[in-house]
């Protein structure tokens, strides 16, 4: 059950053409019960090995590559990489799945990906856990994406990429040295000539950076309608998901249970055995 994946492909649909989405599936594929973990903005399906593999005895775990992302085609049109593609994407996964209920794990970008699938009538959602995403984004936030996002970067070595990774990842808090290593791996491949670069199709800054300067980005009209038991993550340091809007979810839509790590911001990688020993309580029920 925790050993390696299997890795398939799902073919899905967007206005400007078909794309194939990977996904990684761990534990027994005749399982009924399907916990779906999806990534955020510039990661990869690696991020959830660690629990994937500590779930797998209860779940049937699905862990896909986005469009544009790790081993998933990129979008001929870069406008397209947004919410309403990647729910449709999943919608389709799911029925690749063959089930009628799925559970959901969530981070940042696939946080608000569940959160739109979620409100959306006759969902297949039946629990919810937005890891640092919620219905408000915070301007803040955004800007310093947008910092990084899309440049496409390239690394001489493994040990540059990895320097990369721990700059730019800094807000993901303490981590051990094979650690850090594992997220550097999970976002980057290897080219011929040795060097590395980064997993994803820079154009998924396209929609990101489209409105300048950015805003608040303001998802309550969806989360008001969900009605799955919701868990919120939220790392004390974020500056993506704030306390007040956690305070208002709540209050508010699911009145989602909310757990808080100290001395992390965005977002906690669900690595370490207390995080993935949260998110397993909720999921039990």
């Amino acid at each position: 059950m925790a050993g390696e994946p299997r890795l398939h492909h799902v073919l899905c649909a967007a206005a400007s053409g078909l794309h194939r989405v990977a996904y990684a599936e761990w534990g027994d594929a005749a399982n009924p019960q399907v916990l779906v973990c999806v990534h955020g903005l510039t990661r990869t399906r690696r991020d959830f090995d660690a629990l994937a593999r500590a779930l797998s005895d209860r779940y049937r775990v699905v862990c896909p590559d986005m469009p544009g992302r790790g081993a998933s085609d990129p979008l001929a049109q870069p406008s397209e990489y947004q919410l309403p593609t990647y729910v449709a994407d999943m919608v389709t996964l799911i029925a690749r799945l063959d089930v009628e209920r799925v559970d959901w794990v969530g981070t940042s970008m696939g946080a608000l990906i569940g959160m739109a699938l979620a409100s959306l009538e006759r969902t297949p959602v039946r629990r919810l856990v937005l890891n640092e995403g919620g219905p408000l984004v915070a301007k803040a936030s955004l800007e310093r994406i947008s910092t990084y996002v899309g440049k496409a970067p390239q690394f001489a070595d493994f040990a540059a990429l990895e320097t990369y990774v721990r700059r730019v990842s800094a807000p993901f808090g303490p981590h051990s040295d094979a650690q850090w290593a594992t997220l550097a791996r999970n976002v980057a491949r290897q080219r011929a000539d040795g060097g590395w670069e980064l997993a994803y199709d820079p154009a998924i800054a396209v929609p990101f950076n489209a409105v300048q300067p950015h805003q608040d980005l303001d998802l309550w009209a969806l989360y008001d309608r969900i009605t799955a038991p919701t868990l919120v993550i939220r790392g004390a340091e974020s500056d993506l998901l704030t306390a007040d809007t956690v305070a208002a979810m709540r209050t508010r839509g699911p009145r989602a249970r909310a757990v808080e790590w100290p001395g992390i911001g965005h977002a906690p990688t669900l690595m370490h055995a207390e995080q993935i020993a949260a998110v397993r309580e909720f999921l039990a029920g």
